[in-house]
């Protein structure tokens, strides 16, 4: 492997790059119309248009990628996050090229991207799962007999489905008509798939997710666990590293996880998610075969370097384990809430901080993508002391010219319940989304 195409854009083409660049790996980096100026632009080694700024034109074109990788030479391809980083068929489109995927086999991308067939595969090598549908479910009448057998609450969630879309939580049989047809459409318009499932619905629960790498050898280990629980809409806002749920769950989630990957044969870096509702009651439920936004905490906790690991399996490398970290971090997702150019820009830093973006003076933010800009990064020996270091970077920080949820961090990061470590996925929206504006 010597030239690697980054087939992304924003903070994590560019902490591709850096890897690659670490590496001695040369890069290739597209873009839209809209991207013609990014940061990942100006970085890589090359750099390809590869359509208009509509993502289907452009990121999600599978023959406009595979011909960038084609004229450039290039004999690997990174998906990074979102887009088609989980796409089967474009693995499998990469591999038929001949080139390189960094990333887990089509194979098992296929797999676990049905949820319900990832639900009973794992199940079946012994990890915990939610009591839910016994197979995917097309209609009203059998979501009613599933929702009996499992009993209310339940959720709806799409077969397909993903980033909250297809989801619906059903609190009693009145609601079930209305709702599950609402998700059902909702899943056809994001996916194209009428195919649906039900899980029980586990009430204030903590969303702990462990980070694995799977090696060519079939051998794979669980890097660490993290807490994503702090959520709007589904989408995760702040996460850190560990997480405070018992050692004894701690201990039985990670070796149930790296049991996963081993009997998968799993290839990379990936990270299954568990529901937490105390003491060992976790259950799966999904499993996302890519890079996470959230790598660098487990990162800065383990002392592994994710992305160079996903780089080194993807070209059958011997992989040096880092020795032991520990330390808490913190991470915060800087969100855009309108498209514009930065007209100022200062980003923190110090003992301890560390920040991922792909913003600079003058950049234009586009409309067109995900609202994700930037991350900040805390790290200290104790939870309380990376609280604190996250507050100052996040009052350090300026982004002039476009609005930021900068101060509904500060607000959250200053509320009793984040600072005595008590939340659960449901707390944000309960307790704050009437300031939440993101």
């Amino acid at each position: 492997m010597e030239k690697v195409l980054i087939a992304n854009r924003g903070e994590i083409a560019v902490r591709i790059i850096r890897a690659c660049q670490e590496l001695g790996l040369r890069t290739v980096a597209v873009y839209s119309t809209a991207d013609k100026d990014a940061l990942h632009v100006k970085l890589a080694d090359e750099a390809v248009c590869i359509g208009a700024a509509s993502p289907a034109k452009s990121y999600l074109n599978m023959n406009n990628l595979l011909g960038a990788a084609q004229i450039t030479g290039a004999d690997a391809i990174h998906p990074g996050y979102g887009f088609l980083s989980e796409n089967a068929e474009f693995a499998e489109r990469c591999v038929k090229a001949g080139l390189t995927y960094i990333g887990a086999r089509p194979e098992t991308i296929s797999l676990l991207g049905d949820k319900e067939k990832a639900r009973e595969t794992l199940k079946a090598v012994g990890v915990p799962v939610t009591p839910g549908s016994a197979g995917k479910i097309t209609t009203v009448a059998e979501a009613q007999a599933d929702a009996e057998k499992i009993g209310y609450p339940v959720m709806v969630k799409a077969v397909a489905g993903g980033g909250g879309k297809g989801m619906r939580l059903i609190q009693a049989p009145n609601q079930l008509d209305d709702l599950f047809t609402l998700a059902q459409n909702e899943a056809i318009q994001a996916f194209g798939s009428n195919e649906m499932y039900l899980e029980k619905f586990i009430e204030r629960p903590r969303h702990i997710e462990v980070q694995v790498l799977g090696f060519k050898d079939g051998t794979g280990i669980a890097v660490g666990e993290r807490d994503c629980s702090l959520q709007i809409r589904h989408q995760k806002v702040v996460e850190e590293a560990p997480s405070s749920i018992d050692p004894a769950t701690r201990d039985k989630m990670l070796a149930v996880s790296k049991r996963a990957v081993e009997e998968l044969h799993y290839l990379g870096a990936g990270t299954l998610e568990f529901l937490y509702a105390g003491p060992d009651q976790f259950y799966f439920m999904e499993m996302n075969t890519r890079i996470q936004v959230e790598h660098p905490i487990t990162e800065l906790t383990s002392g592994w370097d994710l992305v160079k690991a996903q780089l080194l399996i993807a070209d059958g490398k011997v992989l040096d384990k880092p020795t032991a970290a520990n330390g808490y971090a913190i991470e915060c997702r800087i969100n855009a809430q309108s498209a514009g150019q930065i007209t100022g820009l200062h980003l923190p830093g110090g003992n301890g901080i560390r920040v991922d973006t792909a913003l600079y003076q003058g950049y234009k933010v586009p409309p067109n993508y995900d609202s994700m800009i930037a991350k900040i990064i805390s790290y200290a020996p104790t939870r309380q002391l990376a609280v604190a270091k996250m507050l100052v970077a996040i009052n350090e920080t300026v982004i002039a010219g476009i609005n930021t949820n900068l101060d509904f961090l500060n607000h959250l990061l200053q509320t009793h319940h984040f600072q005595e470590n008590q939340f659960d996925i449901e707390f944000i929206e309960r307790e704050l989304l009437p300031q939440a504006k993101d």
